[in-house]
């Protein structure tokens, strides 16, 4: 995989805000490890692992991929790993793991377009739905049975029971994600074209651990 250099990124530079910038701000939050294992395991909660954008359907990515690592080679933000599996169907196929690193839909959509098989087919940025949100009140810190706000000002304050990381950090704001009635919402794409991409930003950065209060899920099949 690419060692990017951060320092030789632009101010400017979309990329190195996401994975520079949002850490500064929310890491005293967060403050938890990263996996340094080379790979990420091939199943998550829902049996599934989430494809970086672009991807087939599951059974035919399965059938297209050459699991040549180009993806993952290609990733600036060092998003997209390599399965490990005792599933040979599996085993080296490339997935996200946001509890490591988002992927930020980069200004290239490199994964895209370095893909050789079809595995990853080039799609508008705004068609691209790696997966989806899914908050969980139980573990979030945050008190949803606490009465809204009165004001803007008495939300933005936050504290150890108004957490809105989540929400602050998620780069696509509130037409993705917004706090309604004191409850984190996810504004689901597939009603009316804008919402969650699944990028993932919202789970890396969320600050409960070991379970995160908000994950993103694959779509079904």
């Amino acid at each position: 995989m690419s060692n990017r250099d951060p320092s030789s990124d632009s101010p400017h530079d979309r990329r190195a805000f996401f994975r520079h910038g949002l850490s500064r701000l929310v890491r005293p939050a967060a403050n938890y490890l990263e996996s340094k294992l080379p790979g990420a395991p091939a199943h998550g909660a829902v049996g599934r692992p989430l494809r970086p954008p672009g991807a087939a359907p599951e059974p035919e990515f399965l059938d297209l991929c050459y699991r040549c690592g180009s993806c993952a080679d290609h990733c600036p933000a060092d998003a997209i790993m390599l399965l490990k599996s005792e599933d040979e169907r599996q085993m080296g196929t490339p997935a996200i793991d946001p509890n490591r690193r988002a992927c930020v839909v980069c200004d290239d959509l490199s994964c895209m377009k370095v893909c050789p098989s079809g595995a990853l087919k080039l799609v508008d940025r705004s068609a691209i739905r790696i997966g989806f949100a899914v908050w969980d009140p139980g573990t979030c810190t945050r008190d949803a049975d606490l009465n809204p706000p009165d004001n803007a000002t008495a939300e933005s304050e936050g504290g150890p029971h108004n957490c809105r990381i989540c929400v602050d950090v998620c780069p696509y704001g509130a037409d993705a994600i917004r706090i309604d009635k004191n409850r984190i919402h996810v504004i689901d794409p597939r009603h009316d074209g804008k919402g969650c991409t699944g990028c993932g930003v919202c789970q890396e950065q969320c600050p409960t651990t070991p379970r995160r209060a908000i994950r993103i899920l694959p779509y079904a099949l």
